[in-house]
């Protein structure tokens, strides 16, 4: 069931087109990711989805209904530019944006703790904001968002500048909010988050979405055009053959890269066909930057 559809949001700023006709849905208690290199538009569609921005064109339903000024109000969401206020002390602060949120009391404090512990900062507790280092604030921010329990997460860029030690639990934290039924969005430039975390993903590049849909079901479709092969012949037949882009010898091995997707039956039929005795034919998965590039074009510096 679809909790959230985007249907043909569009901006323009100044007369320039910063997200054009941008359609995706994301389905009850499922990690979606809008993934695709910084500047792309990922940013401004989750303001248009929060009704921060309001689209020159499309809208947004949730659960079936358009969704008024109101919505972010029940949304936990952690914004790209974090904000908090630097003069107060962390669990003020804390306990501060949950009451925002309308919760308050003896449970919010004790969760509030809880969390503090788990990301290391109890003994931080009584510190001013302004105190901590970028990445504490980050991780308070994150704490904030999360703290009156929203059944519906968006998440700006969430990884951006923390280790790896709290980049790990960050992922931990969201994959545990999905086990717990809620819906969670977040945005990154970084594919293999998405590709670990994600069940469905919408990919955007200059403002357009390029794909989206199952991430089963994409890394399905565009699977197959690496194959890992080990044989006994010649198979210098293959050189300048309509199927293949490319051929690397690996010694033990030979890469072969295919001109298109799902072919590797023909290619494995050309091999038995030519008399090649075939010890291994593995169909190699790709990754998403793969398949990334492979649509945007690689001009993609800042997508790891």
């Amino acid at each position: 069931m679809n909790v959230l559809e985007v249907k043909n949001l569009t901006k323009r700023f100044n007369g320039l087109t910063a997200v054009d006709r941008a359609s995706f849905s994301v389905e009850d208690g499922e990690v979606f990711g809008l993934i695709g290199r910084n500047g792309a538009g990922k940013t401004t569609t989750i303001r248009m989805m929060l009704n921060i921005y309001f689209p020159d064109e499309g809208e947004v339903l949730f659960k079936g209904e358009k969704t008024k000024q109101n919505f972010k109000d029940f949304v936990g969401y952690l914004p790209e530019e974090r904000g908090l206020y630097k003069k107060m002390k962390v669990i003020d602060m804390l306990l501060f944006l949950a009451e925002l949120k309308g919760k308050k009391g003896n449970q919010v404090l004790k969760s509030a703790m809880k969390y503090l512990e788990r990301f290391d900062l109890a003994d931080r507790k009584n510190s001013k904001v302004e105190d901590l280092s970028k990445g504490n604030q980050q991780k308070v921010q994150f704490i904030g968002t999360i703290l009156h329990d929203p059944d519906f997460l968006i998440f700006d860029e969430p990884f951006a500048g923390l280790d790896p030690i709290n980049t790990n639990l960050l992922k931990e934290i969201i994959l545990e909010m999905k086990q717990k039924g809620k819906v969670v969005i977040f945005s990154t430039h970084l594919m293999e988050f998405a590709e670990k975390m994600c069940d469905s993903i919408a990919m955007i590049d200059k403002g357009k979405i390029i794909l989206n849909g199952k991430l089963s079901d994409i890394k399905s479709k565009y699977a197959s055009k690496n194959v890992s092969l080990s044989y006994n012949g010649n198979i210098s037949f293959l050189q300048n053959n309509n199927l293949i882009e490319s051929i690397e010898d690996f010694g033990h091995s030979t890469g072969i890269r295919l001109k298109n997707y799902n072919t590797d039956q023909q290619l494995l039929k050309l091999l038995i066909d030519n008399n090649i005795v075939i010890k291994k034919f593995n169909v190699d998965e790709i990754s998403l930057h793969e398949i990334f590039v492979s649509l945007a074009g690689k001009e993609s510096g800042d997508v790891q």
